[in-house]
């Protein structure tokens, strides 16, 4: 069984308050879901504008849950570059749920050479791990206040970035059944990610059973977050290239949208991939139609940053 999270007396406050604040301002509605030793986590309710039609052939449209990126070290649950996509899903009748998470990459400098990325592979894996942590008490903290009205066996979760591995991290946890701190039977309805992956220092993923619906987009020229695999020695993390293999071996419910010679800015794509996005969640998951995509992309037009073949993780932490 499920326990109600503890909350202190300045937390109940807080919750109080930011839910005063947004019924006067119609704002974001902003809860603390999680108080660490370090920090306290808090997360943002968007609600669909009232206009918007709520459900698809008559089932109730899933909350999104997004993740920030930031190479674990950066970011923010309230960055403005994402607001323009929440108030496209919201206009759309999706609910929105933007959270925190720990960066646990934070103030740490990488040493140089395969031993310094072999070394801070075994940070990344911690970062991920404490990011899944939080996930996981997100949904808690959502299940244990029903009033939120945000119900936890409807969420797709999504992400950018090391929001992006975080997100597939979860999905791969829960296939896995590593599901402690979670309400009993749960599973995300689908993954949105945008330029993720899964970190190991244990080999290559493997699932014990297909996860729920994917969606992966990523640039094939992408050496921040690898596209394939990157590492040694059984450390590494591995890429939507890889997932999409073992999915369609598997047979799973999953899209893989490639991006010929992109790099690391397919994990800003938010805003760009509407249509796809749409029809993941309409057919994916909210029917539960189990499809595979798999779409190789070469168009001049999408917007680019940076050196594509140039950029590496390492660039992150010197």
């Amino acid at each position: 069984m499920m326990k109600r999270p503890f909350r202190s007396r300045a937390q109940r406050h807080l919750t109080l308050l930011a839910l005063f604040i947004s019924l006067c301002t119609s704002a974001q509605e902003t809860y603390c879901f999680a108080e660490r030793d370090t920090c306290a986590l808090f997360l943002d309710i968007f609600r669909p504008d009232s206009s918007a039609q709520t459900t698809f052939k008559g089932v109730a449209k899933p909350a999104i849950m997004f993740l920030f990126g930031g190479g674990f070290v950066t970011g923010s649950r309230s960055e403005s570059n994402v607001r323009g996509w929440f108030s496209r899903l919201t206009a759309n009748g999706y609910t929105v749920v933007a959270m925190d998470y720990r960066l646990g990459m934070k103030g740490y400098r990488m040493a140089k050479g395969l031993g310094g990325a072999l070394k801070a592979l075994d940070r990344f894996v911690l970062s991920q791990q404490i990011g899944v942590e939080d996930v996981f008490s997100a949904v808690s903290f959502l299940a244990a206040h029903p009033e939120l009205n945000v119900p936890p066996d409807n969420i797709v979760i999504s992400g950018s970035s090391a929001g992006a591995i975080i997100s597939l991290a979860c999905a791969y946890a829960i296939a896995n059944g590593q599901t402690e701190g979670l309400p009993d039977g749960f599973s995300f309805k689908g993954v949105m990610s945008f330029a993720g992956g899964i970190i190991s220092k244990k080999g290559a993923p493997k699932f014990t059973k297909a996860p729920c619906p994917l969606l992966l987009f990523h640039g094939t020229a992408d050496k921040i977050v690898a596209y394939d695999h990157f590492g040694a020695m059984g450390r590494g993390i591995w890429g939507s290239c890889y997932i999409a293999k073992k999915m369609k071996k598997m047979g799973g419910n999953y899209s893989i949208w490639r991006f010929q010679d992109h790099g690391h800015d397919v994990a800003s794509y938010m805003p760009v991939m509407w249509d796809i996005e749409k029809g993941f969640l309409e057919k994916n998951v909210i029917q539960g139609i189990p499809c595979q995509v798999d779409a190789l992309v070469d168009d001049p037009s999408l917007p680019t940053w940076g050196s594509p073949r140039k950029d590496k993780t390492a660039d992150l932490y010197q």
